[in-house]
Protein backbone atom coordinates (compact mmCIF):
# COMPACT_ATOMS: atom_id res chain seq x y z
CA UNK A 1 0.00 0.00 0.00
CA UNK A 2 1.44 3.45 -1.15
CA UNK A 3 2.65 5.83 1.94
CA UNK A 4 0.42 8.65 1.15
CA UNK A 5 2.18 12.20 1.75
CA UNK A 6 1.00 15.07 3.68
CA UNK A 7 -0.73 18.13 1.80
CA UNK A 8 2.19 20.60 2.69
CA UNK A 9 4.67 18.33 1.33
CA UNK A 10 3.03 17.78 -1.91
CA UNK A 11 2.70 21.64 -2.12
CA UNK A 12 6.64 22.35 -1.88
CA UNK A 13 7.05 19.32 -4.41
CA UNK A 14 4.80 21.49 -6.71
CA UNK A 15 6.26 24.53 -5.69
CA UNK A 16 9.87 23.25 -6.57
CA UNK A 17 8.46 21.75 -9.70
CA UNK A 18 7.31 24.83 -11.32
CA UNK A 19 10.23 27.19 -10.03
CA UNK A 20 12.30 24.18 -12.65
CA UNK A 21 9.85 24.61 -15.05
CA UNK A 22 10.57 28.64 -14.78
CA UNK A 23 14.21 27.75 -14.83
CA UNK A 24 14.45 25.91 -18.30
CA UNK A 25 11.08 27.92 -20.30
CA UNK A 26 10.93 31.89 -20.74
CA UNK A 27 8.39 33.58 -19.37
CA UNK A 28 5.81 35.53 -20.92
CA UNK A 29 5.02 38.65 -18.90
CA UNK A 30 1.74 40.85 -20.24
CA UNK A 31 3.97 43.20 -23.02
CA UNK A 32 3.94 46.40 -20.80
CA UNK A 33 5.16 44.63 -17.61
CA UNK A 34 7.88 42.45 -19.70
CA UNK A 35 8.74 45.76 -21.43
CA UNK A 36 9.51 46.93 -18.13
CA UNK A 37 11.08 44.02 -16.73
CA UNK A 38 13.57 43.79 -19.13
CA UNK A 39 14.60 47.36 -18.96
CA UNK A 40 14.89 46.98 -14.66
CA UNK A 41 16.36 43.54 -14.96
CA UNK A 42 20.03 43.92 -15.59
CA UNK A 43 20.58 46.79 -13.27
CA UNK A 44 24.62 47.04 -12.49
CA UNK A 45 24.55 47.89 -9.06
CA UNK A 46 27.79 49.58 -9.01
CA UNK A 47 26.16 52.24 -11.53
CA UNK A 48 24.94 53.84 -8.09
CA UNK A 49 27.73 53.99 -5.90
CA UNK A 50 29.20 57.43 -6.95
CA UNK A 51 32.67 56.43 -7.32
CA UNK A 52 34.62 53.59 -9.04
CA UNK A 53 34.04 50.28 -7.79
CA UNK A 54 36.38 48.78 -5.45
CA UNK A 55 36.12 44.76 -5.57
CA UNK A 56 38.59 44.34 -8.38
CA UNK A 57 40.96 46.34 -5.93
CA UNK A 58 40.11 43.73 -2.90
CA UNK A 59 41.64 40.53 -3.63
CA UNK A 60 42.24 38.18 -0.27
CA UNK A 61 45.48 36.07 -0.35
CA UNK A 62 44.11 32.34 -1.65
CA UNK A 63 46.74 30.71 0.45
CA UNK A 64 45.27 32.30 3.76
CA UNK A 65 41.73 29.62 3.13
CA UNK A 66 42.86 27.11 0.50
CA UNK A 67 42.48 23.38 2.10
CA UNK A 68 41.34 25.07 5.52
CA UNK A 69 37.91 24.57 7.34
CA UNK A 70 35.33 27.27 6.88
CA UNK A 71 32.15 27.84 8.96
CA UNK A 72 30.04 30.62 7.30
CA UNK A 73 27.26 31.88 9.80
CA UNK A 74 24.43 33.26 8.52
CA UNK A 75 25.14 31.49 4.69
CA UNK A 76 22.00 31.82 3.17
CA UNK A 77 21.75 35.63 3.36
CA UNK A 78 22.98 38.20 1.19
CA UNK A 79 26.83 38.54 2.55
CA UNK A 80 26.87 35.23 3.49
CA UNK A 81 26.17 33.67 0.12
CA UNK A 82 28.48 36.05 -1.45
CA UNK A 83 31.48 34.47 0.99
CA UNK A 84 30.50 30.96 0.57
CA UNK A 85 30.58 31.65 -2.95
CA UNK A 86 34.15 33.32 -2.89
CA UNK A 87 35.02 31.36 -0.18
CA UNK A 88 34.42 28.27 -2.64
CA UNK A 89 36.85 29.47 -5.01
CA UNK A 90 39.50 29.60 -2.91
CA UNK A 91 39.56 25.59 -2.71
CA UNK A 92 38.40 25.23 1.46
CA UNK A 93 39.09 21.73 2.20
CA UNK A 94 35.51 22.07 3.99
CA UNK A 95 33.17 25.40 3.89
CA UNK A 96 30.48 24.93 6.80
CA UNK A 97 27.36 26.13 6.07
CA UNK A 98 25.37 27.81 9.36
CA UNK A 99 22.09 28.65 9.10
CA UNK A 100 19.14 29.25 10.50
CA UNK A 101 16.25 29.52 7.44
CA UNK A 102 15.89 26.45 6.20
CA UNK A 103 14.84 27.47 3.02
CA UNK A 104 17.55 29.38 2.73
CA UNK A 105 20.20 26.54 3.60
CA UNK A 106 18.57 24.64 0.82
CA UNK A 107 19.23 27.33 -1.27
CA UNK A 108 22.38 27.77 -0.96
CA UNK A 109 23.65 24.13 -0.40
CA UNK A 110 22.08 23.35 -3.66
CA UNK A 111 24.08 26.30 -5.27
CA UNK A 112 27.55 25.59 -3.74
CA UNK A 113 26.96 22.11 -4.62
CA UNK A 114 27.02 22.82 -8.19
CA UNK A 115 30.18 24.53 -8.19
CA UNK A 116 31.84 22.71 -5.73
CA UNK A 117 32.64 19.83 -7.60
CA UNK A 118 34.44 16.93 -5.97
CA UNK A 119 37.14 19.64 -4.62
CA UNK A 120 35.41 21.18 -1.09
CA UNK A 121 33.10 19.40 1.08
CA UNK A 122 30.55 21.26 1.59
CA UNK A 123 28.18 20.73 5.13
CA UNK A 124 24.90 22.23 6.00
CA UNK A 125 24.48 22.85 9.25
CA UNK A 126 20.47 23.93 10.27
CA UNK A 127 20.94 25.67 13.76
CA UNK A 128 21.02 29.13 16.00
CA UNK A 129 24.06 31.08 16.95
CA UNK A 130 22.66 30.92 20.39
CA UNK A 131 22.78 27.29 20.24
CA UNK A 132 25.54 26.39 22.22
CA UNK A 133 25.63 22.64 22.25
CA UNK A 134 25.36 22.52 18.77
CA UNK A 135 27.70 25.58 18.23
CA UNK A 136 30.45 23.47 20.56
CA UNK A 137 29.75 20.29 18.33
CA UNK A 138 30.20 21.52 14.52
CA UNK A 139 33.52 23.94 15.65
CA UNK A 140 34.86 20.34 16.70
CA UNK A 141 33.27 18.16 14.74
CA UNK A 142 34.58 19.79 11.68
CA UNK A 143 37.78 21.03 12.69
CA UNK A 144 37.19 24.80 12.12
CA UNK A 145 40.16 27.00 11.44
CA UNK A 146 38.10 30.28 10.49
CA UNK A 147 34.48 31.37 11.36
CA UNK A 148 33.25 34.28 9.42
CA UNK A 149 30.27 35.30 11.72
CA UNK A 150 27.02 37.06 9.02
CA UNK A 151 24.30 35.97 10.69
CA UNK A 152 22.43 38.99 12.23
CA UNK A 153 18.64 40.00 12.15
CA UNK A 154 19.45 43.26 10.71
CA UNK A 155 16.08 45.63 9.57
CA UNK A 156 16.02 48.10 11.43
CA UNK A 157 12.15 48.81 11.38
CA UNK A 158 11.45 44.90 12.62
CA UNK A 159 14.55 44.91 14.79
CA UNK A 160 13.15 48.03 16.20
CA UNK A 161 9.75 46.57 16.85
CA UNK A 162 11.03 43.28 18.26
CA UNK A 163 14.24 44.48 20.62
CA UNK A 164 14.62 41.08 22.56
CA UNK A 165 14.84 39.26 19.68
CA UNK A 166 17.18 41.58 17.59
CA UNK A 167 19.43 42.08 21.32
CA UNK A 168 19.43 37.94 22.34
CA UNK A 169 20.34 37.20 18.28
CA UNK A 170 22.76 39.86 17.50
CA UNK A 171 24.53 40.14 21.02
CA UNK A 172 23.78 36.74 22.74
CA UNK A 173 24.24 34.99 20.19
CA UNK A 174 27.57 36.77 18.43
CA UNK A 175 28.53 35.74 22.46
CA UNK A 176 27.86 31.99 22.00
CA UNK A 177 29.79 31.64 19.14
CA UNK A 178 32.69 34.03 19.83
CA UNK A 179 33.24 32.08 23.15
CA UNK A 180 32.86 28.54 21.81
CA UNK A 181 35.15 29.41 18.70
CA UNK A 182 37.90 30.78 21.16
CA UNK A 183 37.82 27.35 23.54
CA UNK A 184 37.74 24.96 20.19
CA UNK A 185 40.72 26.44 19.02
CA UNK A 186 39.76 28.13 15.62
CA UNK A 187 42.55 30.82 14.67
CA UNK A 188 40.29 33.55 13.78
CA UNK A 189 37.21 35.13 14.34
CA UNK A 190 35.92 37.92 11.64
CA UNK A 191 32.37 39.56 12.79
CA UNK A 192 30.72 41.60 9.99
CA UNK A 193 29.17 44.77 11.38
CA UNK A 194 27.71 47.72 9.99
CA UNK A 195 28.25 51.39 9.94
CA UNK A 196 25.06 51.65 11.99
CA UNK A 197 26.67 50.64 14.87
CA UNK A 198 28.02 54.04 15.41
CA UNK A 199 26.21 56.30 17.81
CA UNK A 200 23.18 54.03 16.79
CA UNK A 201 19.31 55.80 17.29
CA UNK A 202 18.03 52.14 16.59
CA UNK A 203 18.44 48.76 18.23
CA UNK A 204 19.80 46.72 15.33
CA UNK A 205 22.41 49.34 15.55
CA UNK A 206 23.29 49.40 19.14
CA UNK A 207 23.05 45.45 18.90
CA UNK A 208 25.89 45.06 16.76
CA UNK A 209 27.83 47.29 18.49
CA UNK A 210 27.32 45.24 21.44
CA UNK A 211 28.72 42.34 19.42
CA UNK A 212 31.58 44.68 18.72
CA UNK A 213 32.01 44.96 21.85
CA UNK A 214 31.77 41.61 23.11
CA UNK A 215 34.66 40.65 20.24
CA UNK A 216 36.86 43.49 21.13
CA UNK A 217 36.70 42.19 24.47
CA UNK A 218 37.91 38.54 23.87
CA UNK A 219 40.56 39.90 21.29
CA UNK A 220 41.82 42.00 23.89
CA UNK A 221 42.27 38.03 26.27
CA UNK A 222 43.13 35.60 23.63
CA UNK A 223 46.56 34.17 22.66
CA UNK A 224 45.35 32.10 20.23
CA UNK A 225 42.13 32.85 17.79
CA UNK A 226 42.43 36.23 16.10
CA UNK A 227 39.19 38.06 16.58
CA UNK A 228 38.54 41.22 14.26
CA UNK A 229 35.48 42.79 12.78
CA UNK A 230 34.60 44.15 9.64
CA UNK A 231 32.32 47.65 9.69
CA UNK A 232 30.72 48.67 5.98
CA UNK A 233 27.50 50.60 4.59
CA UNK A 234 24.86 49.15 2.89
CA UNK A 235 24.59 46.34 0.44
CA UNK A 236 23.33 47.35 -3.11
CA UNK A 237 20.47 44.74 -3.65
CA UNK A 238 20.83 43.17 -0.45
CA UNK A 239 17.57 41.37 0.30
CA UNK A 240 15.53 44.39 1.99
CA UNK A 241 17.67 46.77 0.76
CA UNK A 242 16.64 50.27 -1.01
CA UNK A 243 17.64 49.01 -4.35
CA UNK A 244 14.93 45.94 -5.04
CA UNK A 245 12.65 47.69 -2.77
CA UNK A 246 12.95 50.85 -5.25
CA UNK A 247 12.80 48.38 -8.12
CA UNK A 248 9.60 46.44 -6.89
CA UNK A 249 7.83 49.86 -6.53
CA UNK A 250 8.82 51.29 -9.91
CA UNK A 251 7.47 47.69 -11.59
CA UNK A 252 4.16 48.25 -9.72
CA UNK A 253 4.04 52.18 -11.12
CA UNK A 254 5.00 53.73 -7.96
CA UNK A 255 4.81 55.83 -6.29
CA UNK A 256 8.86 55.27 -4.87
CA UNK A 257 8.60 55.88 -1.08
CA UNK A 258 11.43 58.05 0.50
CA UNK A 259 11.32 58.39 4.23
CA UNK A 260 13.21 62.25 3.80
CA UNK A 261 14.31 64.93 1.27
CA UNK A 262 17.95 64.52 2.85
CA UNK A 263 18.67 60.97 3.99
CA UNK A 264 22.08 59.63 2.51
CA UNK A 265 23.97 56.29 2.92
CA UNK A 266 26.88 54.64 2.46
CA UNK A 267 27.00 52.12 -0.42
CA UNK A 268 28.92 49.49 -1.58
CA UNK A 269 28.44 46.15 -3.80
CA UNK A 270 28.17 42.58 -2.02
CA UNK A 271 31.36 41.89 -4.06
CA UNK A 272 33.29 45.08 -2.58
CA UNK A 273 31.41 44.01 1.05
CA UNK A 274 33.18 40.23 0.61
CA UNK A 275 36.26 41.54 -0.32
CA UNK A 276 36.84 43.22 2.98
CA UNK A 277 35.71 40.38 4.92
CA UNK A 278 37.98 38.19 3.24
CA UNK A 279 41.33 40.67 3.56
CA UNK A 280 40.54 41.24 7.23
CA UNK A 281 40.72 37.78 7.62
CA UNK A 282 43.76 37.42 5.57
CA UNK A 283 45.52 40.28 7.56
CA UNK A 284 43.92 40.88 11.17
CA UNK A 285 46.26 40.60 13.96
CA UNK A 286 43.34 40.88 16.49
CA UNK A 287 40.84 43.43 18.10
CA UNK A 288 40.63 45.63 14.74
CA UNK A 289 37.26 47.20 13.24
CA UNK A 290 38.29 47.51 9.56
CA UNK A 291 36.49 50.02 7.57
CA UNK A 292 36.55 50.62 3.86
CA UNK A 293 36.95 53.39 1.95
CA UNK A 294 33.45 54.11 0.19
CA UNK A 295 33.71 57.86 -0.50
CA UNK A 296 30.84 60.20 0.22
CA UNK A 297 27.23 59.04 0.70
CA UNK A 298 24.72 58.39 -1.26
CA UNK A 299 21.48 60.61 -1.17
CA UNK A 300 19.09 58.12 -1.72
CA UNK A 301 16.35 60.70 -3.43
CA UNK A 302 19.37 61.02 -5.95
CA UNK A 303 19.32 57.18 -6.36
CA UNK A 304 15.70 57.19 -6.20
CA UNK A 305 15.38 59.56 -9.79
CA UNK A 306 18.15 57.37 -11.09
CA UNK A 307 16.47 53.76 -10.87
CA UNK A 308 13.24 55.60 -11.96
CA UNK A 309 15.63 56.83 -15.75
CA UNK A 310 17.01 53.60 -15.33
CA UNK A 311 13.79 51.65 -16.19
CA UNK A 312 13.09 54.30 -18.93
CA UNK A 313 10.55 56.29 -17.21
CA UNK A 314 10.25 59.68 -15.76
CA UNK A 315 9.80 61.48 -12.46
CA UNK A 316 6.19 62.85 -11.60
CA UNK A 317 6.85 66.09 -9.74
CA UNK A 318 5.62 69.73 -9.58
CA UNK A 319 8.41 70.16 -12.35
CA UNK A 320 6.82 67.30 -14.32
CA UNK A 321 3.43 66.92 -13.23
CA UNK A 322 3.28 64.62 -16.56
CA UNK A 323 5.98 61.78 -15.51
CA UNK A 324 5.67 58.40 -15.21
CA UNK A 325 6.44 57.75 -11.06
CA UNK A 326 6.02 59.52 -8.15
CA UNK A 327 8.67 59.73 -5.42
CA UNK A 328 6.82 60.34 -2.22
CA UNK A 329 7.92 60.93 1.08
CA UNK A 330 6.85 59.25 4.00
CA UNK A 331 9.12 60.41 7.14
CA UNK A 332 11.60 59.00 8.95
CA UNK A 333 11.20 55.52 10.89
CA UNK A 334 11.15 54.67 14.12
CA UNK A 335 15.38 54.31 14.69
CA UNK A 336 15.83 55.77 11.22
CA UNK A 337 18.95 58.36 11.09
CA UNK A 338 19.51 60.80 8.59
CA UNK A 339 22.77 60.03 7.82
CA UNK A 340 25.65 57.45 8.91
CA UNK A 341 28.47 57.59 9.86
CA UNK A 342 32.11 54.71 9.92
CA UNK A 343 33.63 55.81 12.61
CA UNK A 344 32.97 56.59 16.71
CA UNK A 345 36.58 57.75 17.66
CA UNK A 346 38.30 60.41 16.82
CA UNK A 347 40.82 58.93 13.89
CA UNK A 348 41.97 55.74 12.17
CA UNK A 349 45.25 53.44 10.66
CA UNK A 350 46.27 52.74 7.89
CA UNK A 351 46.60 49.08 6.96
CA UNK A 352 48.45 46.62 3.87
CA UNK A 353 45.54 47.89 1.94
CA UNK A 354 45.15 51.54 0.65
CA UNK A 355 41.28 51.55 0.55
CA UNK A 356 40.84 49.70 3.82
CA UNK A 357 41.58 50.92 7.02
CA UNK A 358 41.26 50.26 10.69
CA UNK A 359 39.03 52.28 13.34
CA UNK A 360 40.83 53.60 16.31
CA UNK A 361 37.30 52.58 18.74
CA UNK A 362 36.78 52.30 22.20
CA UNK A 363 36.87 48.98 24.46
CA UNK A 364 35.13 48.03 27.69
CA UNK A 365 36.81 45.89 30.59
CA UNK A 366 36.05 42.47 30.99
CA UNK A 367 34.37 43.33 33.79
CA UNK A 368 31.74 45.69 31.66
CA UNK A 369 31.04 43.49 28.96
CA UNK A 370 30.03 40.73 31.58
CA UNK A 371 27.97 42.52 33.29
CA UNK A 372 26.58 44.10 30.30
CA UNK A 373 25.73 40.43 28.88
CA UNK A 374 24.41 39.48 32.25
CA UNK A 375 21.85 42.07 32.12
CA UNK A 376 20.87 41.91 29.11
CA UNK A 377 20.52 37.68 29.33
CA UNK A 378 18.22 38.44 32.34
CA UNK A 379 16.23 41.01 30.55
CA UNK A 380 15.56 38.35 27.48
CA UNK A 381 14.87 35.91 30.01
CA UNK A 382 12.27 38.17 31.59
CA UNK A 383 10.54 39.38 28.60
CA UNK A 384 11.69 43.12 30.17
CA UNK A 385 12.07 45.43 26.71
CA UNK A 386 12.27 48.63 29.12
CA UNK A 387 16.11 46.81 30.97
CA UNK A 388 16.76 45.61 27.49
CA UNK A 389 16.80 49.11 26.74
CA UNK A 390 18.22 50.28 29.32
CA UNK A 391 21.66 48.00 28.76
CA UNK A 392 22.25 49.27 25.62
CA UNK A 393 21.93 52.92 27.23
CA UNK A 394 24.46 52.13 29.23
CA UNK A 395 27.23 50.52 28.03
CA UNK A 396 26.52 51.96 24.00
CA UNK A 397 28.26 54.93 23.60
CA UNK A 398 26.29 57.55 21.72
CA UNK A 399 23.08 55.38 21.29
CA UNK A 400 20.05 58.18 21.13
CA UNK A 401 16.33 56.77 21.58
CA UNK A 402 14.21 57.21 18.57
CA UNK A 403 12.11 60.00 20.61
CA UNK A 404 15.14 61.67 21.09
CA UNK A 405 17.04 61.28 18.19
CA UNK A 406 13.55 62.25 16.12
CA UNK A 407 13.40 65.61 18.23
CA UNK A 408 17.06 66.30 17.69
CA UNK A 409 17.10 65.74 14.04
Amino acid sequence: MPIPFPTPFLSRLRRHAAALLCAVRPRHPPVGEAELVEKLAPIAPGRFLGREQLDAQIRAADTRYAGRSMLVSGAGGSVGAELCRQLLARRPERLVLYELNELALYNIETELDLLAGHGTDIVPILGSVGDERTIRRTLREHAIDVVFHAAAYKHVPLVEANPLAGLANNVLGTATLAREAQEAGVERFILVSSDKAVRPTNVMGASKRLAELVVQDLAARSFSTVFAMVRFGNVLGSSGSVVPLFRDQIARGGPVTLTHPQVSRYFMTVQEAVGLVLQAGSFARGGEVFVLDMGEPVPIARLARQMVEASGRTVRDAANPGGDIEIRVTGLRPGEKLHEELLIGAGFLTTAHGKIFAAREACLSEIEVAAALRALRAAVEEGDVAAARAVIARWVEGYTPPQQASEGS
